[in-house]
């Protein structure tokens, strides 16, 4: 049963992998590769003269991706508190409509945030009507903000997709725990301390270990291409997206690849070393 799942990991994942070839070639779209001319390192080495370009969008990178990693916990507290609801028919009716902007594309997303944060969209009309602001405030063009905000466009598309997990893992804790500590007169807010929060832990903990060790990659391509502009380039252009930039959108294949590449072995890097850290801490591995 698992065999077809390991074929389609192989051919989409494994085989791409011959592109890395790239890398160490001077390749021209439209030449083939045995006519290209092998130059080895050059690319890498090219990449590292590149210190400018790679800090910012390291910096930006790891800047979103943290974040994404410290807002995490808002989804184990929305399970608990989605959890501690008494009304089923509320609690399905939140549960839905928390669910479903993660399934609305980051295109829609997009343009329901230019509606509503442009310069003349729906939040500077307000403003000015109540006499707020005298400018308006584009909130897509505002360079400072840039990593608040699409942290916070991020939060609100994965917060009820997020938390699906740990009701799950909620789901899993013996319920005779629970009837325990209302016999021994424990309150809703001490069972969900003494019960609830333990009992979901090992879920958090592993998820944000492979987030962790995911950190150059956290940060969604999609929602970067989308946003992207030029006042707010320097601040949300991140790891991914200046790889496109550079290998498909300027046709720079290869130096393009080597920074893909580069990320990818510092990506496997993390993920060994979270694995390794957490047999230290935990005494189990993540895999």
């Amino acid at each position: 049963m698992v065999v077809p799942f390991v074929i389609l990991v192989f051919v989409f994942n494994y085989i791409p992998l011959f592109g890395w070839l790239y890398a160490f070639y001077d390749y021209k779209p439209g030449i083939p590769l045995s006519q290209t001319p092998f130059v080895g390192l050059k690319f890498f080495r090219l990449v590292l003269d590149s210190k400018d370009d790679l800090i910012r969008v390291l910096t930006n990178t790891i800047a979103l991706s943290m974040l994404s990693i410290l807002t995490s916990p808002l989804a184990v507290i929305f399970a608990i508190l989605l959890n501690e609801t008494r009304s089923k028919l509320f609690k399905k009716t939140v549960q839905t409509l928390t669910t479903l902007p993660n399934f609305i594309s980051w295109i829609i997303v997009y343009s329901l945030a230019s509606v509503i944060f442009s310069s003349g969209g729906l939040l500077n009309q307000i403003l000015f009507k109540l006499h707020w602001i005298e400018d308006a405030t584009n909130v897509l063009g505002n360079q400072p903000a840039t990593w608040w905000f699409q942290t916070a466009i991020s939060v609100w598309k994965g917060l009820g997709f997020g938390s699906i997990i740990y009701l799950a893992a909620i789901a899993g804790i013996d319920q005779e725990l629970y009837d325990a500590a209302k016999v021994d007169g424990a309150g809703r807010f001490q069972r969900i301390m003494a019960i609830t929060v333990p009992g979901i832990m090992p879920t958090f903990f592993v998820l944000t270990l492979l987030n962790v060790a995911n950190l150059l990659s956290s940060f969604s391509f999609e929602q970067n291409f989308v946003f992207y502009n030029s006042l707010v380039a320097d601040k949300i252009e991140t790891l991914d997206y200046y790889v496109y930039r550079t290998g498909i959108a300027t046709g720079d294949v290869s130096f393009g690849t080597a920074v893909g590449m580069a990320k990818s072995l510092i990506s496997i890097v993390l993920l060994f070393s979270v694995n390794a850290v957490s047999k230290r801490v935990r005494g189990q591995s993540v895999f």
